[in-house]
């Protein structure tokens, strides 16, 4: 979900679970390779001891005599080779330099021998890798000490199939830890993201009215988050508990001098037997009227826009409010010889919602009604409860709308064209739209067939 006003960086949870499972891959490629070269080393190992004792086996059986040295190769040695794979065999046996038997052309050590332990090498040979095993010893011949090669080699295929193997092992295993490795992973985002999002749930909860700190046991990282939070909430409150004494003051200190005001203009008007004077004190008692309506709907706007923030719900019975505000609007439409045309149930319409909000709402329309129609007119007000909602319903048989969209007539400060004689300030439909809002409901201004206009303020009961 996209939240108006925030622009987000990317996800935490994300970037936790991506650098993990790179960890988690490194980790993996190194157990793989490290479990390849143990494996290759071991091999290799193995099949040097085997190829060294054949070499050995084959210069322990050389014997020295007058005519020279006698050659027995014993068939262990080869038998031994033989054993881990079908690789080919090459041997090599040197005497004081000449090769007496064996392949003449396989390469010997460049470093010099140590006697029977073997010396390992890897070369090309016949177009193959071939591993050499050689050893030296001295066989007596006529009683003089002749000195002896013995080079032994063997192909690889047995060896790299065995590597190969273990290779793919490795790999399984590789494969395997990272699989079970990105799970944890998961889990442990998961887990790290947890305590953040058991914060913004207690938050989230919340209605708007309650503005308690933020009381959770959190990791000690989340600390700070929280600790900030609770200052803002503390001045948030703050600040709402300022504007709306602000509020309570304004009404008080403004609505008191423009009364005492309008009174001293009666005053003057009564004493005055001037018909210019008369004339100049109507207005002023005209532009106070109009000031102070302007003033008092300002100061209820205000106040309608701080509680919809600060609502204070309780469970309510809608007829029974309807019934009050229409009584008290009595005095007010018998000056103009207005009456009123009163549907409601019986039966209590209960909802939970803020009665100052609804009152306020109620009481704009009814007004408006009343202002806007003509005399000895009739306002009928219904109250019905259709699918789950209540709709408040107020039709008269004043101007109308003038054919304006109700847009445009329920936004702040706007009014119709055919209501400049008529004191207003363009408030009392907007404060009707924003208390309809803030209870989850909706509020339509029609133009009434016949003449006049019809409000409807819709409001659900759950």
């Amino acid at each position: 979900m996209k939240i108006p006003g925030l622009s987000p960086s990317g996800s935490i949870r994300q970037r936790l679970i991506l650098q993990l499972l790179v960890l988690v891959a490194v980790l993996s490629w190194m157990l793989y390779i490290s479990v390849r070269t143990v494996a290759s080393s071991a091999v290799e190992t193995t099949q040097d001891a085997i190829l060294g004792s054949a070499t050995i086996a084959i210069a322990e059986e050389l014997r020295g005599g007058d005519d020279g040295v006698g050659i027995d190769i014993p068939y262990t040695a080869f038998s031994m080779l033989g054993a881990t794979g079908e690789d080919r065999v090459f041997y090599r046996i040197v005497i004081d330099g000449v090769t007496v038997t064996g392949y003449d052309d396989l390469p010997l050590s460049d470093d010099p021998l140590g006697g029977l332990t073997p010396i390992f090498y890897t070369r090309a040979y016949q177009s193959e890798t071939v591993r050499i095993a050689a050893v030296e010893r001295s066989v007596l011949v006529s009683n003089r000490p002749v000195r002896v090669v013995v080079a032994v080699a063997q192909t690889r295929s047995a060896q790299d199939a065995i590597v190969a193997r273990m290779a793919n092992r490795a790999a399984a295993l590789g494969i395997g830890f990272f699989a079970v490795a990105a799970l944890l992973s998961l889990l442990t985002a998961r887990s790290v993201i947890q305590p953040v999002r058991n914060v913004a749930e207690a938050v989230r909860r919340r209605g708007p009215q309650d503005l308690r700190p933020v009381d959770r046991p959190v990791p000690s990282e989340l600390a700070p988050l929280v600790t900030a939070l609770n200052q803002f909430i503390a001045r948030l409150s703050g600040a709402l508990f300022r504007t709306e004494t602000f509020i309570a003051e304004a009404a008080h200190h403004i609505r008191t001098p423009l009364a005492t005001l309008r009174a001293q203009a009666e005053i003057a008007l009564r004493q005055s037997h001037n018909e210019a004077a008369r004339a100049a004190i109507r207005g002023m008692i005209r532009s106070v009227d109009d000031s102070a309506r302007s003033v008092g709907q300002l100061l209820d706007h205000a106040a309608v826009v701080y509680r919809t923030d600060q609502r204070a719900d309780e469970e309510i019975d809608l007829a029974a409010l309807t019934r009050d505000v229409v009584a008290a609007f009595g005095p007010a439409a018998e000056l103009r010889e207005i009456s009123f045309d009163l549907s409601v149930p019986d039966q209590p319409v209960t909802m939970t919602a803020d009665r100052l909000l609804l009152e306020s709402a109620i009481r704009n329309l009814l007004d408006n009604a009343v202002k806007y129609s003509a005399l000895e007119g009739l306002i009928s007000v219904s109250l019905l409860v259709e699918g789950g909602e209540a709709r408040l319903s107020v039709r008269d048989r004043g101007r109308g709308l003038s054919g304006v969209r109700s847009a445009a007539l329920t936004g702040r400060f706007r009014r119709g064209t055919n209501v400049a004689d008529v004191i207003g300030s363009g408030l009392g439909l907007t404060i009707v739209r924003e208390v309809a809002t803030a209870h989850g409901g909706e509020f339509r201004l029609t133009e009434r067939e016949g003449g006049g206009a019809c409000a409807d303020l819709s409001l659900p009961l759950a």
